[in-house]
């Protein structure tokens, strides 16, 4: 159903509301494969071992994507954005401060992912012409080029180029590595390997953080797709499958490459290696422009909540400006540690969140106050727990004890609330 919240961007026309299960799994595996995922993926070897690091991609790849999912049903209910829900949960005031974190977030996001396919551009170009295309021409072309993608319509970009056309070339992409670099394995001692045990630098907590980070950065924009879904059961399962299968691909492809290769090779160098690397590192590169979209087009839609009296399109197009300018003047391999910092503050944003809901299902079609002091204090409360794991408890990971005691928190909460309510 569409949101009454007031001076919400949020109310879409009923024929938006036109994607299926196929398309929220192509949407969502798509997203999931990246170059950036497949080298987090390398930094679980070799601190643990072969055996452990799979096993953390696997367990950690189903918990962080059901978290999506479950973000994304809540989107498909509601009809609301991300900015929408977070109105909603925290306050119409007081949400303009993790609305506008979650904006810069994603300007940082979309950034990185310019350099990223600028990198592997120049790679291409010195491997197959032997040619250096210097940085300023590669950023303008994967810049503009996803700046025309954004003046276009998100909801045919999905159903006619990602479903149809990117899904099929990025499955053949990754199957083709994954055979190349599994035969190298088989050459060198699948036992061996198998057996292999980790330097002890990283436990299992530790490994299962990382790899719970990747669907988890995408928590704060999965309902702007997802409201245009027909079904929440859909877009649950879609959302949930296609980027399980994903996380778990390109992580555990990750984990393969640099085993194979040995941890002084990067990510680009060591999938030129393979036999027809080059076309598979090409496709990926391509297939890294729908995330730079989704995070522009999930800031713009973020924006707007903030400045209304601009466009979507408009906001997307400043974005994206901004964008690839950063690409050209910031230090990015510094700029990382700060971006991951950041995407801190949605673990705990979103813990609240699915608590608060969990426990006062209505939430979300209620007229916001300026503010709900509660939500917001746990907000709070939910960053200095995930430091201070961090800083005083790695071995226990930050992730998931914040976000599972931030939920219990929110939902004693809301039922509180509710009752408080009731009683009056």
């Amino acid at each position: 159903m569409a949101s009454s919240i007031s001076q919400s961007p949020d109310s879409i026309a009923a024929s938006e509301r036109v994607f299926g299960w196929r398309d929220h799994t192509a949407l969502w595996f798509s997203l999931g494969v990246g170059l950036l995922v497949m080298q987090v993926g390398a930094y679980l070897v070799p601190a643990l071992g072969t055996r452990d690091a799979l096993a953390a991609v696997v367990v950690g790849s189903i918990i962080g994507a059901g978290l999506l999912a479950w973000v994304a049903r809540l989107g498909c209910d509601s009809g609301l954005s991300s900015a929408g829900i977070i109105h909603a949960v925290y306050g119409q005031r007081f949400a303009r401060l993790p609305v506008l974190l979650n904006v810069i977030q994603l300007l940082g996001w979309a950034t990185f992912e310019i350099v990223i396919m600028r990198d592997g551009t120049r790679a291409i170009g010195r491997q197959a012409f032997g040619v250096d295309t210097g940085l300023i021409l590669p950023t303008l072309f994967w810049g503009l080029l996803v700046l025309a993608l954004l003046r276009g319509s998100m909801v045919k970009l999905v159903r006619r180029i990602v479903s149809r056309v990117g899904l099929p070339l990025v499955v053949l992409s990754l199957l083709w590595l994954s055979v190349q670099f599994g035969f190298k394995l088989d050459a060198q001692g699948l036992q061996t390997l198998w057996q292999r045990a980790g330097d002890g630098s990283m436990n299992t907590f530790q490994a299962l953080d990382l790899v719970i980070a990747m669907p988890v950065s995408w928590l704060p924009l999965v309902a702007d797709y997802a409201r245009h879904g027909t079904n929440a059961r859909s877009a649950f399962s879609g959302t949930w499958l296609g980027y399980t299968i994903a996380n778990i691909w390109c992580y555990a492809l990750g984990v393969l490459v640099i085993t194979v290769t040995g941890p002084n090779v990067d990510m680009v160098s060591a999938l030129l290696l393979a036999q027809g690397g080059l076309l598979a590192l090409g496709l990926i590169l391509i297939d890294e422009l729908d995330n730079t979209y989704g995070d522009l087009y999930s800031g713009s839609v973020c924006s707007q909540s903030l400045l209304p009296r601009f466009s979507v399109k408009t906001w997307s197009t400043l974005l994206a400006i901004a964008s690839i300018v950063f690409a050209m003047i910031l230090p990015m391999h510094s700029l990382e540690p700060f971006l991951l910092t950041l995407s801190s503050v949605f673990v705990p944003l979103f813990g609240v969140i699915l608590g608060s809901v969990a426990a006062h299902p209505s939430r979300l079609s209620e007229p916001p106050r300026a503010i709900y002091l509660a939500p917001a204090l746990l907000w709070v409360l939910g960053i200095a727990l995930y430091q201070a794991l961090a800083q005083w408890a790695p071995q226990y990971g930050s992730a998931l004890p914040t976000l599972l005691a931030t939920f219990v928190l929110a939902a004693a909460s809301a039922r509180t609330r509710a009752r408080a309510a009731q009683t009056a």
